[in-house]
């Protein structure tokens, strides 16, 4: 059978689009991100993330599908929320904070898994050690030098003897952070008040029952009582108790002061290792990252608020003074 000339150039055209678009539509890829709840730290983490991407060339609706979902505090959403996204098999999971890590890794083996804001993946049993873990695992994980911060206690609220903590004790991290304080604090001649928060509701209440025990209250990067800070910060007003935090963006929502690293900076970095993943490099030879660099944040607001003068020398070396 002959085929008309016309009919022949329509066809060969047609090949030649299909030649053209089949680069373009290996070169789309696929991220999704899931954090435990919805805060201004993990917040910054995820668009810290698409940071990176973006400036990796990969951009949402060119030729990146981007997808997230928090599971809004509840670890059986966490579970769920999981699950779908390893039915999607994306090119890349991230998933921030503990609980959704945890969720993830347990839903799969095989689609490479990038975790964020985890103090402790080795005790969060994401990693068995921070070195590439020949897995489909790999992370950044925002571990703090725990004796910089009883420093910081110390110079913030120089006769502290006693410091209170309100914590998740069904958040691998903060089980993380306590037993570590329970250790050094006794050296700088201080003892550590534990407060259970299982859930952010109850933030408020396990502040107040610190009252009249503790001289000032101490707040690692706990989902529970991040997204409940206004809660603390409140009671520490109304008890003139100093609140000392890690998460830098909880001194600007009232806490005195914190020793920590920027969320945001802390995504960027999560996303340049999605990246190299994209790219290619395999999870399991990608060691898990550490973030070192750390900023002072005060506010002397809060501060008067909570019955505390910062020095001079406190303010003038923090690398922002909340107004």
């Amino acid at each position: 059978m002959l085929i008309g000339k016309k009919h022949f150039l329509t066809v060969g055209a047609m090949a030649l689009a299909m030649a053209i678009a089949a680069p373009v539509s290996a070169q789309q890829k696929s991220v999704a991100v899931t954090a435990i709840v919805e805060h201004p730290a993990l917040d910054a983490v995820r668009d810290g993330v698409q940071d990176a991407l973006k400036q990796a060339g990969y951009e949402p609706g060119k030729n990146l599908k981007w997808q997230y979902q928090s599971a809004q505090g509840n670890n059986g959403t966490a579970a769920q929320i999981a699950r779908k996204f390893v039915g999607d098999r994306p090119d890349a999971i991230v998933a921030i904070a503990t609980p959704s890590a945890q969720a993830v890794v347990a839903a799969t083996k095989d689609v490479p898994v990038v975790y964020s804001a985890v103090t402790d993946p080795v005790a969060a049993q994401l990693v068995s050690s921070m070195d590439a873990s020949g897995t489909n695992v790999t992370g950044v994980s925002d571990l703090l030098a725990l004796d910089k911060q009883v420093e910081l206690i110390k110079k913030i609220v120089p006769n502290a003897k006693r410091v209170g903590i309100v914590y998740n004790p069904g958040e691998a991290n903060s089980v993380v952070v306590v037993k570590k304080l329970q250790e050094i604090l006794p050296k700088s001649g201080m003892s550590l008040v534990e407060a259970a928060a299982p859930r952010s509701v109850d933030v408020a209440s396990a502040a107040r029952s610190l009252i009249g025990k503790v001289d000032v209250i101490y707040t690692n990067t706990d989902n529970n009582v991040v997204s409940a800070y206004e809660s603390l910060v409140k009671v520490g007003n109304d008890a003139k108790i100093p609140l000392i935090a890690s998460d830098t963006d909880s001194v600007k929502r009232g806490g005195i002061a914190a020793l920590g690293i920027n969320y945001r900076d802390l995504g960027v970095q999560t996303g340049k290792v999605v990246v190299r993943i994209l790219k290619g490099e395999k999870p399991g030879a990608i060691p898990s990252e550490v973030v070192s660099k750390l900023e002072l944040y005060v506010n002397p607001g809060a501060a008067a608020k909570q019955g505390v003068t910062l020095s001079d020398a406190i303010i003038k070396s923090a690398a922002v003074v909340v107004k």
